[in-house]
């Protein structure tokens, strides 16, 4: 049996983006994760330490997003789905990097990347 827990929105205020406008002025990102796994083992100790700990997870994620700059959010999205995946027992990451304030001209509600990565 596979359960999952999502965290969304975690949002970061980042530098990344191709335009030289994206690397001086930066702008907010929000991430999306689903870790697909298997709870079992905490669902019958009611332990943290048998969970996976999300506050650890958001914390991961959003020093990603305000660290090192990716010129693209594919990069971004390898990135974090790297690290979780080096840092968790888990059966499969899904990573969405949404990037609402993306400067292309017209105005849209968001503009998301969605990658699935498993160990």
């Amino acid at each position: 049996m596979s359960d999952q827990i999502e965290i969304l929105g975690i949002e970061g205020f980042g530098y990344h983006g191709v335009f030289p406008q994206e690397r001086r002025d930066g702008q907010n990102f929000l991430v999306d994760i689903v870790l697909k796994l298997k709870s079992s083992k905490a669902r019958k100790s009611d332990q943290l330490s048998d969970a996976i700990d999300y506050s650890r997870v958001i914390s991961l994620v959003h020093e990603t997003i305000v660290g090192e700059p990716f010129n693209l959010i594919e990069r971004l999205a390898e990135v974090i789905a790297e690290k979780i995946l080096a840092t968790y027992d888990v059966k499969s990451v899904e990573v969405v990097v949404h990037k609402p304030d993306a400067p292309i001209g017209l105005k849209v509600s968001d503009i998301a990347l969605r990658i699935k990565r498993k160990p």
